[in-house]
């Protein structure tokens, strides 16, 4: 169950996130590193904890032309990271498959961001609702060969049910009973993610923000065992 979840390392620095790793010591196995420490020496901290035994998620969102997506994920697939998230377009993601052969890193397709809802999308020019174009991603994230979905829980079960047994599916935006939802907008408890279909968790500052985080991330595995 320790490596369905996944605790986002989202401080303020390099030295804040190993402190955290070190606080949350064997109670966690997998860590997120997004943009905040991928640009302040995050990348360094993923070899670290990569040779200590842990998984790393590497939360870039890639999104460029073919080529500089096939070159990014070709460095990134020497690192030994778990999981790295590519923007759920099509070529991209047809792109990053190919480039990922043979490296053993899980491609996953982000489709629409749990801080976005249907207002946002439309004041960003997309015509479908958030559930329509989750679905739509996670067709052609199925089709491209990708390894696997980022979604809210809302959209779990129906992409669980698009992508089949085998791909993973990723929800950010977990929110343990009585915790704040932040800036998210489509959030869910940990055991309501699993039984949508998710393969794995991911959560941030119901952990990292905790007054001992080691215990509020025990609370929440034993949450998922119960589901």
């Amino acid at each position: 169950m320790r490596e369905r979840l996944i605790v986002g390392l989202d401080v303020a620095d390099v030295d804040a996130a190993r402190a955290m790793a070190g606080r949350l010591g064997d109670a966690v196995s997998f860590y997120k590193i997004g943009h905040g420490l991928v640009f302040s020496g995050g990348l360094e901290l993923a070899r670290e904890l990569i040779e200590g035994g842990k998984h790393v998620f590497l939360d870039v969102k890639l999104l460029d032309i073919d080529n500089t997506v096939a070159n990014g994920v070709a460095a990134i697939g020497k690192l030994g990271v778990s999981m790295v998230t590519i923007h759920a377009y099509p070529k991209a993601m047809r792109a990053a498959v190919a480039a990922a052969k043979g490296s053993g890193v899980t491609l996953l397709g982000v489709t629409v961001l749990t801080s976005m809802d249907a207002a946002d999308m439309a004041e960003a020019g997309y015509a479908n609702d958030p559930a329509a174009l989750v679905k739509r991603r996670a067709e052609q994230a199925r089709d491209a060969g990708m390894g696997g979905i980022v979604c809210s829980a809302a959209e779990a079960e129906t992409v669980r049910a698009i992508v089949g047994r085998d791909m993973a599916v990723v929800t950010p935006g977990i929110r343990p009973a009585g915790a704040a939802a932040g800036d998210q907008k489509r959030v869910a408890s940990p055991a309501d993610a699993l039984r949508a279909g998710a393969s794995h968790l991911v959560v941030a500052r119901p952990i990292i923000a905790a007054d001992d985080p080691k215990r509020a991330a025990e609370a929440i595995l034993a949450e998922m065992a119960g589901a």
